[in-house]
């Protein structure tokens, strides 16, 4: 059976972010019997880190945080830090993961079952793939999904400019930002439709 979710041989393979707060929905739904990759996929839309970088927390990392509280995270890539803000639904997906796991201070977060190492890039990558593939998403999606369904939905969604955008993803410029998002011509087309 063909993988809907993987692009043509030779195709672009950029990932797409999830446009819809319904497809979101329905992943979270998905997602609600398994509190660890609930909380992932929470944490990941919500925050717009790189899944590399979420991947690293250890459990002593979030122990006793509430909303508001922000932790400060070392970016593999870049090396520079940056923070993860827990807001209500990071907090909730986090109490709920906390509560289910006997998880030790120095356990990785997103813990594999193969010791105390972390799920590596690779395999979280096949999980995103999987869920927009359950809930029937077409597209190319992976880890980078999740970072981008953060960007476009702020976006899209609540009208943050692309400078603060940008300023999050450490981006050089708003314009990077934009092409990263995969913002459509047609949508800044339509701006020059408003009459001054």
């Amino acid at each position: 059976m063909a993988n809907t979710n993987h692009p043509q041989k030779g195709s672009n393979i950029t990932v797409e972010p999830i446009r819809s707060l319904e497809d979101i929905k329905s992943i979270k739904k998905l997602l609600s019997g398994n509190p660890r990759d609930h909380l992932l996929f929470t944490m990941g839309i919500n925050n717009g880190l790189r899944i590399g970088d979420l991947l690293q927390l250890k459990v002593r990392d979030v122990q006793g945080v509430k909303p508001g509280d922000t932790i400060r995270v070392r970016e593999q890539k870049t090396g520079k830090t940056n923070i993860l803000v827990i807001n209500k639904a990071t907090h909730k997906a986090l109490q709920t993961y906390l509560s289910q796991t006997l998880a030790e201070p120095e356990n990785f977060l997103f813990k594999s079952q193969k010791g105390n190492a972390p799920l590596t890039v690779s395999y979280a990558n096949r999980m995103i793939k999987d869920w927009c593939r359950q809930i029937n998403l077409r597209g190319n999606y992976g880890t980078h999904t999740l970072r981008k369904t953060f960007g476009y939905i702020q976006r899209v969604h609540y009208g943050v400019g692309y400078e603060l955008l940008c300023k999050r993803f450490n981006h050089s410029s708003p314009a990077v930002t934009m092409r990263y998002l995969g913002i459509e011509d047609k949508k800044v087309n339509n701006i020059l439709m408003h009459e001054i």
